[in-house]
């Protein structure tokens, strides 16, 4: 974490100079009213980067929570970084644009902070193309960082030597049960900040006897170790809640720290049995091209 901005939240620097607040708020299944109360909601909390998707069928809920603070006076869009995604079915150099366009539409934005490739689907054989032109669209001012998400490492490589840019961010399935260490490596070999979803595991570690000492040890709760955590690991995260008060925990990461025998420890759970990826595997999703 390198700096602190306005918000006296860290920072992470993207390859390409950007500015990155490393904890979000993820809005996967996030509908209508509700979404628009849980981001109107995060932002009176402080939060300042929030991710959403194509396929996510709320960007309108988003962007309207996010239009209705920017009326309130209760933050400047300048001040916030959106991440959306283009979804399998949008790959190809000629669907980027259509695509972004109506997430920007959907949104009621002029510009998105981040626009990523959602998945590779290395069958369909689609994504540096589409990556390609991502970047190319970057240049007309309205999309900031370009970057991907569920890319492993032979399709990053691929990605790189075809189109010649890293992304500058990574979102991938990534938790203390699932840490990814030689992807997390090649990230950093890349320059690609990493990024994780389910951060939680979806609940599935934060019953674990491990997280649940260290969380008494420091005061905090197993979920908030967790979080703390990837961040220690220098991850950015995107958490998702509905609930006001999960919010504001999962926000509380930064007066506190773990230690390294805390940190060996909780590593230590990667693979352990029940734990382990809980999706897909980015080379079968979504399959065969039809």
């Amino acid at each position: 974490m390198e700096g602190m901005n306005k918000h006296f939240l860290p920072s992470l620097t993207l390859n390409d100079g950007r500015e990155l607040t490393p904890l979000g708020l993820g809005t996967y299944k996030l509908l209508g009213e509700d979404c628009e109360r849980v981001v109107r909601e995060a932002i009176e909390i402080g939060y300042r980067h929030f991710d959403t998707a194509s396929v996510y069928d709320n960007e309108e809920a988003v962007g309207k929570a996010i239009a209705d603070a920017v009326a309130a006076g209760d933050v400047e869009r300048d001040d916030l970084f959106i991440t959306t995604k283009l979804w399998n079915d949008q790959q190809g150099a000629d669907n980027v644009g259509p695509a972004l366009h109506e997430s920007l539409r959907k949104l009621g934005l002029d510009y998105v902070d981040m626009y990523l490739v959602h998945w590779p689907w290395p069958q369909k054989g689609l994504f540096a193309e589409t990556f390609e032109e991502i970047a190319r669209l970057q240049g007309m001012g309205q999309i900031g960082a370009i970057g991907v998400a569920n890319f492993y490492e032979e399709t990053l490589r691929e990605l790189v030597a075809k189109v010649g840019i890293a992304p500058a961010l990574n979102q991938v399935e990534l938790h203390p049960g699932f840490t990814q260490p030689e992807l997390r490596e090649v990230h950093k070999e890349l320059d690609i900040v990493t990024e994780a979803w389910a951060p939680l595991s979806r609940g599935i570690v934060l019953q674990n006897p491990v997280m649940e000492g260290i969380a008494a040890e420091v005061g905090k709760t197993p979920a908030q170790v967790a979080l703390r955590f990837l961040l220690q690991l220098g991850c950015s995260i995107v958490p998702k809640s509905a609930r006001t008060e999960r919010l504001r925990e999962n926000f509380e990461l930064f007066d506190f720290s773990l230690s390294e025998e805390q940190m060996d420890a909780i590593a230590a759970l990667d693979g352990q049995p029940g734990f382990g990826r809980i999706f897909k595997d980015p080379r079968e999703f979504p399959g065969d091209v039809d």
